[in-house]
């Protein structure tokens, strides 16, 4: 469920707070073709499902950059900020790969918010994103997200 602010300070009050978890999303081998015919990134052990089988994951396993995209779709599910006009991804500031992701898996994010900065216009938002897998022993992607929220005017 999506945690709402309302106020910069109610941001502030929240840095070191966990957000979520989101809803599982299935990984499902169309996404990850998607995701293969959108960066030419047709590595076999994204696509080629047949010799996948008897590949070091025993099938298809997404992109890492497939599971960090999901932050996208994820962070809406974390936290809503009612203050912005406008929210934007600033970047990242690191990001960890530690477990892959196999087609037919479920994974869902739970986040911590980080800091909580002024800048011009609004503020900057460092959420850890954590992406986890149904089941999993470890995360599939831990990321520093850096979004900043312009303030309506």
């Amino acid at each position: 469920m999506s945690r709402v602010f309302r106020s910069v300070e109610e941001l502030t009050a929240a840095v070191g707070a966990r957000l979520g978890p989101t809803d599982w999303l299935a990984i499902e081998q169309s996404r990850v073709d998607a995701f293969a015919d959108a960066t030419g990134d047709h590595q076999w052990i994204h696509v080629d499902v047949e010799r996948a089988r008897t590949g070091p994951f025993g099938g298809t396993i997404a992109h890492g950059y497939l599971t960090l995209s999901l932050c996208s779709l994820f962070l809406p599910q974390l936290m809503q900020v009612e203050i912005a006009g406008m929210g934007i991804n600033y970047g990242l500031d690191r990001v960890r790969f530690t477990a892959p992701v196999r087609v037919g898996s479920r994974i869902r994010a739970v986040g911590e918010i980080v800091s909580v900065t002024t800048v011009t216009g609004g503020v900057q938002v460092v959420v850890r994103v954590t992406v986890e897998i149904e089941g999993g022993a470890r995360p599939a992607c831990v990321a520093d997200t850096i979004s900043r929220f312009l303030v309506a005017a």
